[in-house]
Order: structure tokens, then C-alpha cells, then sequence
């Protein structure tokens, strides 16, 4: 390693490369890119796409962890402080999110499970960030959101207008079709499961190949009492999914359906 760099640096003299530290709209550049590694690092062990594990929390770990040092490095930053909160306020759960391998939605887990700390660190983070432009925004939305799964006593107690709302804002910041599902599942639950059909719709052209919309519709409308609605949808569902553990799931979820 010790060779490299020293190699590195000869390259850098002979290209009359300048070497110093970048200028404030660049490192926001820079530092928007590292943020960004991070979180996808995170959603990879928090949210698998493929394999059999529903969590890989050592690799959601090694994320958190990075997120921490990285703040510790630029603390005034904005991003890299609504990064962290966000995948402390996300982790936290990490425990209760399963159960001998079989997956346990948020309605369902054990808040005991919950690791509080994680929590009120994140909680501490979040509440001293300002309303910001770019990507900083967009961190700072999300962690507004975990902070509201956080703070919620209980499932049925979690504030699912402010949800909608902060989803709506983050909607506006990047016009993602996923940010649109998630708003949809926080219409249903502030409102009405055809609400959040209504909403789901708006984006069924770009995102029907996708499990979790498939997922999602199949749930609202079994919901909405839309039987051959809901067992297409968790038949397509299952059908999308790579994931081991939440296909098993998705399965669990339409024989409940057929067996009614």
C-alpha cells in the first residue's frame, strides 16, 4: 500500500496536478457521492434483494459504522449528518425484523426488540438539521420519517398524516416512483386502502415489474376486500421476488387469502 501511494504521488507531480483540499462545492459534490455509497451499501444488508437472508447485518453494520466515521470527518456537513441518523434510526430495528428466519413486518415487531440507543442518537442527529436543498434534503426527509416509525408507541399510534406528508415533500425532491409506493402504503393507513390503490396506480406503468408495487397491491386490496385483486398481485409478487425469505412470506400471505 505503502508502494502505491508512493507511486500515486509521482503521477500526481508529473501530471502538474495541484494537491490540496477541495473547494467548498466540490467536497458537497464529494461528499454527496460517499453518502450515496454508503446508503446503497446499507440497502444491500438491510434489504437483500436476492439470496436467502432477510437482513445481512453485519454488511448493514459495516455501513452504519462508515456513516459514523465519515461524520466524524466532516460533522458541519449536512448530508453526512442526516445519513447517519437515517441508518441509525433504520438499524435499530434490525433485531426485531425477523424471527426464525421468516420476516416480521413493522405493524408486528417487538418494540422491546428495538435498540433505543441507536434511536435516540439518531433522534438527536435529525432534530438539529434545517431544511436544506439536494441530496441533504432528500437524507433529511427519510430520517424525518424513520424518526416517525421511532417515536411511535405502538404501530397503531404512528402519525401516518405527518407520514404522508413528509413523503409528498420527498416525492418533490426526486420525483422516484418508489418514494410514490411508499406514499401510497402511508395513504392507505392515513385514509383508506383504495386510497392508497388510487395512489399505487399512478405509477403501475412504471413499476408493475417490480415485487414490492406488486406486493404492496396485493395487500391494499385484499384490504379493500378486492379478493381476485389481491391473489393476482401476491401471485405476480411471488413470481418477481429473488429474495428467499420474503418470497416465503409473499407465499404465507396468499394462502391466508385462499383459504378465506
Amino acid at each position: 500500500m505503502a508502494a502505491r501511494l508512493t507511486r500515486a504521488k509521482k503521477k500526481i507531480v508529473a501530471a502538474g496536478i495541484p494537491l490540496g483540499a477541495p473547494v467548498s462545492d466540490e467536497l458537497a459534490a464529494r461528499l454527496d457521492e460517499v453518502c450515496r455509497t454508503i446508503y446503497l451499501a446499507f440497502t444491500a444488508g438491510y434489504a437483500p434483494g436476492t439470496g436467502p437472508d432477510l437482513l445481512r447485518a453485519d454488511l448493514a453494520g459495516e455501513a452504519v459504522h462508515l456513516a459514523t466515521v465519515l461524520h466524524q470527518l466532516a460533522p458541519a456537513a449536512p448530508q453526512v449528518t442526516a445519513l447517519r441518523a437515517l441508518l441509525l434510526l433504520q438499524h435499530s430495528r434490525r433485531d426485531a425484523r425477523a424471527r426464525d428466519g421468516e420476516l416480521i413486518t413493522l405493524a408486528d415487531q417487538d418494540r422491546a426488540e428495538w435498540h433505543h440507543d441507536e434511536i435516540r442518537v439518531g433522534l438527536e442527529l435529525v432534530d438539529g438539521l434545517e431544511p436544506r436543498d439536494g441530496y441533504a434534503e432528500q437524507l433529511r426527509l427519510q430520517a424525518l420519517i424513520a424518526a416517525a416509525h421511532a417515536t411511535a408507541p405502538t404501530a397503531g399510534q404512528t402519525d401516518w398524516g405527518h407520514i404522508v406528508e413528509l413523503y409528498e415533500a420527498l416525492e418533490v425532491q426526486t420525483g422516484s416512483a418508489i418514494v410514490r409506493l411508499n406514499r401510497a402504503v402511508a395513504v392507505a393507513e392515513a385514509q383508506s386502502p383504495q386510497a392508497g390503490l388510487a395512489v399505487l396506480a399512478e405509477v403501475a406503468d412504471v413499476l408493475h415489474n417490480h415485487h414490492r408495487f406488486t406486493a404492496v397491491c396485493g395487500e391494499l386490496a385484499r384490504r379493500a376486500g378486492d379478493v381476485d385483486l389481491a391473489i393476482a398481485s401476491y401471485q405476480a409478487a411471488i413470481e418477481q421476488c429473488d429474495n428467499e425469505a420474503e418470497r416465503a412470506y409473499l407465499r404465507s400471505r396468499l394462502a391466508q387469502i385462499r383459504r378465506r
